[in-house]
């Protein structure tokens, strides 16, 4: 009786084992079959911003015979920009005076000697600044320097954005989230449903001006995700 005991016993312990060892080899199957099915996806996220930084240089030049004379014209010439800019709500520590860049022309080989001045000194005035919308205004006014006397011109006014990482994490979660829903739409197309990550790839954010506005700054992201599909 006991010995028959023990067959049926091993039998079943046999049994029990081939029906879990076909679960098991069932399941990695059907994993491996899983694993093969996935999807990739891109997710963009936009967002327009104002720059908070910009880079104002005011340029001039002034010309004649008497090197001295110019010199003290610049310095005067550099009072009054100052003067414009601080009484129009820059501070001086937001200001730079560039040192002149002269030009003598007795001294070009190349001149053929029919110059009108000998001397003639280029000046730069730089705002640089976060008062983006200050700036904007004084530049709607920089004509009073010529009431002044200053026949200034301007370089390239350069805008910038410089706070992305405050907005990183919140276009990075939009991306994904964009990402999912095209994984979602793909997947019910093709009678499936959207699984876990399988990958992700982040794209560098870039910052474009926009071309009527440069102040308006657009930011631009694409993540890159593949999922996995499921029955």
């Amino acid at each position: 009786m006991n010995k028959n005991l023990q067959t049926i016993v091993g039998a079943l312990l046999i049994a029990a084992g081939i029906f879990f060892l076909g679960i098991f080899i069932k399941a990695g199957i059907d994993n491996m079959a899983f694993r093969d099915r996935q999807v990739t996806v891109k997710g963009l996220a936009e967002r327009e911003v104002q720059a908070n930084r910009v880079t104002w240089p005011i340029q001039y030049s002034v010309a004649g015979d008497d090197l001295l004379a110019l010199y003290d014209q610049m310095t005067r010439n550099n009072e009054k920009i100052v003067n414009f800019l601080t009484t129009n709500g820059i501070e001086k520590s937001e200001i730079s005076i560039n040192p002149p860049d002269a030009y003598n022309a007795t001294t070009n080989q190349y001149s053929s000697g029919n110059f009108r001045y000998n001397y003639s000194l280029t000046c730069n005035v730089t705002v640089t600044t976060s008062k983006v919308d200050k700036v904007r205004q004084l530049l709607d006014r920089q004509s009073e320097l010529l009431k002044e006397g200053i026949p200034y011109s301007n370089s390239y006014i350069n805008y910038e954005y410089t706070a992305l990482n405050d907005i990183k994490p919140e276009m990075i979660a939009e991306a994904t989230k964009n990402a999912r829903e095209a994984a979602a739409r793909f997947a019910e197309d093709s009678g499936s449903k959207v699984g876990k990550m399988k990958t992700a790839s982040q794209g560098q954010f870039s910052i474009e001006d926009q071309s009527a506005t440069p102040f308006i700054k657009k930011v631009r992201v694409v993540s890159t995700i593949v999922y996995y599909l499921e029955d």
